[in-house]
């Protein structure tokens, strides 16, 4: 085991503010798929520390890193068996504070995953709760229960896995008999930890402190929404999925987004506060949860810093619809003094560059797109993710871009099944691909091996022939490009200060096609347009255009010709 950095504050990035993450651009790393260092197809931390300058040339804040612990990858590593060492198959200790150092030296921050609802059945706590038996304090760590019926042959309740099938596996007890079942809200290698025994809680204090001790400036919280069941866990006939929480006139679902879990991200709040300078770490809450009012109680001033708002993400390409998803999310968090968090695209999603070809609204979290489904309208996609984008940067608040969006890949929606690893399909039996199709491999180099991936050519996912030609190679310099593009808005964003102060609807040039948007800036008033109208749309006199999202090297020229803006186009202009 390596030894952490002397102190957690020499190596972290001298802050221009302590609240840095509130207008940060924070890129997901998803660490199997973004650059492997070894040549066995997987990445790994070696990799990703050699292309960090990737990073910092897009102009990025910071990188969060999806679970590189140890894992027997039941579910790609968000099934951890050690929080506090690095699965063999990503590296060492050493090399994740290699990368810590290195990304520091850079001027990036670092966000690591932490993944507090469940452990692997492999972690050491579940191995000694099935040899211990029933009633050990050992088991009490879990939500071990009896079964129903006069055998204890049917589950303790019928909650359904959010992967497929019952929430309930059934274990054998150390003398050879059927026994108890433990709950599983996702695989049923992801037992679910209890929340309310003391040494959970304080096993988690423990973790943050060791990531925090090694230098990483946050944790992105997975399933940040599920730590607490309800007393008794009461039956649910309700489908269960991750967006199943509170509505503004239902319950909430006794598995999802209980008041309780407000104690918990206080308590760690605590902690983070405790390292210098003093607010400088934060967490980020995934918590598919609706309404926003109920997802801005995770960002209080004593709880999480921020939450993705997954409202917008899954929103319609419709101008009301984007404008009423902004209007809620900010209203909501605004209640309560908290930036709001957008993100288009991550590794549980279709990535919006397919997402937004196929006419269709909503996330398709945890669905994926497969062979058998209509399939998107690739320039379309890639056409709207562009202009969706665009809008995103030009919202006040955080943004968070995942792994290969800066190059508009596509979904791999035609992987064959054989390839498929997400437990998702294969607890559905085949009849939901999944999220692999999100996660494949992303391409460096055109001409190379697996597009540069690997050095040896190989890819744990295969990669669809049409990453060659959006490898970074391709892109790189290529005015109009898509890398070229999220370099560009980056940089601008920083520079017009388009992450901080209010926005204003302008119902002049506003629509139910267009949706305008007027930020004021030290630069100067800044006119954001997206037109999601069928024909192109006016754009005012005495504008000066610093963004296009239009396709072509010099899309500024187009407008300059014709004074009008196309479909699906998004456009930054400082007004004279």
């Amino acid at each position: 085991m390596s030894t952490p950095p002397a102190s957690s504050s020499e190596t972290s990035p001298s802050p221009a503010s302590t609240t840095w993450w509130r207008d940060a651009v924070i890129y997901q790393v998803y660490p199997r798929s973004f650059a492997d260092g070894d040549g066995d197809g997987i990445g790994d931390l070696p990799g990703i520390t050699a292309r960090l300058d990737h990073l910092a040339g897009l102009g990025v804040d910071a990188v969060w890193l999806s679970p590189f612990y140890t894992s027997p990858m039941a579910d790609a590593g968000y099934d951890v068996a050690d929080y506090r060492d690095v699965d063999p198959l990503f590296g060492t200790l050493a090399d994740a504070d290699r990368l810590i150092e290195r990304a520091h030296a850079l001027g990036l921050r670092v966000i690591v995953d932490l993944v507090p609802n469940h452990t692997s059945d492999q972690h050491a706590w579940f191995r000694a709760a099935l040899t211990a038996g029933p009633g050990s304090p050992e088991r009490e760590r879990y939500i071990f229960r009896d079964g129903r019926g006069p055998d204890g042959a049917e589950p303790p309740n019928n909650w359904k896995s959010v992967f497929g099938g019952p929430a309930w596996t059934r274990v054998t007890e150390p003398d050879g008999t059927l026994g108890q079942w433990y709950l599983h809200l996702f695989d049923s290698g992801q037992p679910d930890l209890d929340w309310n025994h003391p040494e959970v809680r304080a096993e988690f204090l423990d973790v943050l402190r060791f990531w925090l001790d090694r230098g990483v400036d946050g944790f992105r919280v997975d399933v940040a929404n599920g730590l607490v069941k309800a007393e008794g866990l009461p039956d649910w006939d309700e489908e269960l999925a991750l967006l199943s929480g509170a509505t503004e006139d239902g319950p909430t679902p006794p598995m999802w987004d209980r008041d309780e879990v407000h104690e918990i991200y206080r308590e760690w709040r605590t902690v983070l506060d405790s390292y210098e300078p003093a607010g400088s770490r934060m967490m980020v809450a995934e918590a598919w949860v609706e309404p926003p009012s109920r997802l801005a109680m995770y960002v209080r001033p004593d709880e999480m810093h921020q939450a993705f708002n997954f409202t917008y993400l899954g929103a319609a390409w419709e101008a009301p619809a984007l404008r009423d998803a902004v209007d809620r999310s900010m209203s909501a968090n605004e209640a309560v003094g908290a930036p709001t968090t957008w993100v288009l695209s991550n590794h549980d999603v279709v990535r919006h560059a397919s997402r937004l070809g196929t006419g269709k609204p909503g996330s398709f979290v945890g669905i994926g797109l497969g062979p058998d489904d209509p399939q998107p309208d690739a320039e379309l996609g890639l056409r709207r993710a562009r202009a969706a984008t665009a809008l995103m940067l030009a919202l006040p608040g955080s943004a968070y871009l995942y792994q290969g969006e800066e190059l508009g890949l596509p979904e791999h929606t035609t992987l064959p099944d054989e390839a498929r690893e997400d437990p998702t399909f294969h607890r559905h039996n085949g009849q939901v691909v999944g999220r692999d199709g999100c996660r494949v491999p992303i391409p460096w180099v055109a001409d190379a091996p697996a597009y540069g991936f690997s050095p040896t050519g190989e890819s744990w996912l295969p990669q669809p022939p049409e990453f060659g030609e959006l490898a970074v190679d391709r892109q790189e310099g290529v005015e109009g490009s898509t890398l070229e593009l999220y370099r560009r808005a980056i940089r601008l964003r920083r520079e017009l200060g388009l992450g901080q102060g209010e926005l204003r609807w302008d119902p002049t040039l506003g629509s139910d096609d267009v949706l305008a948007m007027r930020r004021s800036t030290p630069l100067g008033e800044v006119l954001v347009l997206t037109n999601l109208a069928p024909d192109p749309v006016a754009v005012p006199d005495g504008v000066r255009v610093v963004l296009s999202t239009e396709d072509g090297p010099h899309p500024e020229r187009e407008l300059a010709r014709t004074g009008t803006i196309a479909t699906d186009v998004t456009i930054w202009a400082l007004l004279d």
